[in-house]
């Protein structure tokens, strides 16, 4: 096959900037060196781990492996030693690349080490000599039951989505992205490293998230942001006492949120206050990227736009019938086919084999109505935002954006409870804006009725400091249990 970073072979300018963590950075010349030295020191071997720090090191072992034709394993650094000693027993890798004085758990302590010399300076154009169909990663999925299943992400994979988001993006070597993710999974790493490095264009990384960081970057000649809704929450919230912010937000050519839906009510804060609009893009471990709002499109807030190109995306009932129409309405579960999925999950058969249909579509588990015009909405996971009320199908996701364009609402989750009646009600879960004075439950009701439907409405709302969330930003609402 081609080679997944042309740029790293002569396609673009030596001295062009390839990386960059805070003041250490390396150009298109000294990252084919560096990548080049680690390659040759582990190709030949089996699974290698990376210790998945927001580092330059990390970068670096990760195209390392990829250039030597190994399948690289992100390991989280907040990982607790049960679920590292988890994926170690399950992906058995021959070594662990880690930055040189990083302190690794003990679970890594029986695992050879090789420290990531990110100046090193071996063959910069060292052979590719694996196939489209060989494991490029194993992804560790965070699943609601049982330990993490590893999701083998083929070198065909990472190339189609990778090129099918520069179709939708117009994304170029010219590109400048910035972004603060971290780097143990597929929007971090595959999206937000390797996109750019394919593309032969340059990555700024903050280390860690901040809007002081974000606004530099983009007055500073950036002009992408890659983000988690959490961060455009943040960014939105920052926006009316921070003008040289919303400067240069405007600045940038594209906004791009994902891994968990964007409220509405963010999309209009930043909007009005920068005159961009940030568009939205879904994919899962499993999938990489499905759909995206394109650069050329309609950016329209509350939807995940229209598939990409490779990729077939349908709508199914429950008993597995695809839905009949589009209307903007229908409820369905997303299922999806295309060169973008994953292989299998590692050592667990009988898992891959239910995560597909007989013919080949995956079942992603998540909910979603498609309006007429291909635009896909999701309304929430089959496992949790699916509520069947008084014989309606509810997707908590649209319940949630409709309760945080509520004055009184800052943070807003939704579920379903068992219900002698109605069959489950539907359950408003609130940080309110102000907790010595929060809207009440006949207000919220009414807010929602007026704007979705009277069946929609919560029956029960319950107040809380903070809602329970993980480390990319999504809300745990299994850790939202009903009294």
């Amino acid at each position: 096959m081609s080679p997944l970073f042309p740029a790293l072979t002569g396609d673009a300018p030596a001295d062009r900037p390839a990386l960059r963590f805070g003041d250490r950075a390396l150009t298109y010349a000294e990252l084919a060196a560096a990548t080049g030295a680690l390659a040759d020191r582990i190709r030949g071997g089996g699974r290698v781990a990376v210790w998945a720090t927001p580092a330059l090191e990390t970068a670096v072992a990760v195209v390392a492996a990829l250039r030597a034709g190994v399948a690289a394993v992100p390991l989280n650094p907040k990982s607790g030693e049960k679920e590292l000693g988890h994926i170690l027993a399950d992906s058995a890798p021959t070594l662990v690349l880690a930055a040189p004085g990083d302190e690794l758990p003990s679970p890594l302590g029986d695992l050879a080490r090789v420290d990531v010399d990110v100046y090193a300076t071996g063959d910069p154009a060292p052979a590719e000599d694996a196939g489209d169909e060989d494991p490029a990663l194993v992804v560790y999925t965070s699943g609601t039951t049982g330990p993490p299943k590893g999701a083998v992400i083929p070198r065909r994979a990472l190339a189609t989505t990778l090129d099918a988001l520069a179709d939708a993006w117009q994304w170029t070597g010219d590109d400048v992205l910035v972004h603060g993710l971290p780097l143990f999974h597929v929007h971090g790493l595959v999206l937000g490293i390797l996109g750019p490095l394919r593309r032969g264009g340059s990555v700024r990384h903050l280390g860690r998230f901040s809007t002081e960081g974000v606004a530099r970057e983009l007055a500073g000649g950036a002009t992408m942001l890659f983000g988690v809704p959490t961060m455009y929450h943040r960014i939105a919230e920052s926006l009316p006492e921070d003008p040289e912010l919303a400067k240069a937000l405007g600045r940038a050519r594209l906004l791009v949120s994902g891994s968990a839906a964007l409220p509405v009510h963010d999309h209009e804060r930043i909007a009005a206050a920068t005159g961009r609009r940030v568009i939205e893009r879904y994919g899962m471990t499993e999938t990489l990227m499905n759909t995206s709002v394109r650069a050329d499109g309609e950016p329209r807030a509350g939807t995940v736009g229209v598939p990409l190109p490779g990729v077939e995306l349908r709508l199914v009932e429950e008993d597995g019938t695809p839905v009949a129409s589009y209307d903007g309405e229908t409820v369905g579960e997303i299922q999806v086919r295309g060169p973008n999925l994953f292989s299998e999950y590692l050592n667990r058969p009988d898992a891959t084999a239910a995560a597909f249909t007989a013919d080949g579509w995956f079942r992603t588990g998540d909910m979603a109505v498609r309006d007429p015009d291909g635009y896909v909405r999701i309304v929430g996971r089959k496992a949790t935002d699916l509520i069947k009320s008084g014989g309606y199908k509810i997707g908590a996701g649209e319940i949630e954006n409709a309760l945080l364009e509520h004055p009184g609402v800052r943070e807003a989750a939704v579920t379903g409870e068992p219900d002698a009646d109605l069959g489950e009600r539907v359950v408003a879960w609130i940080v309110p804006s102000d907790p010595q004075s929060p809207p009440d439950t006949e207000e919220l009701a009414d807010h929602v009725a007026a704007r979705l439907a009277p069946h929609k409405r919560p029956r029960t709302v319950r107040f809380l400091d903070a809602l329970p969330r993980n480390d990319m930003g999504k809300i745990m609402k299994r850790a939202l249990k009903h009294d």
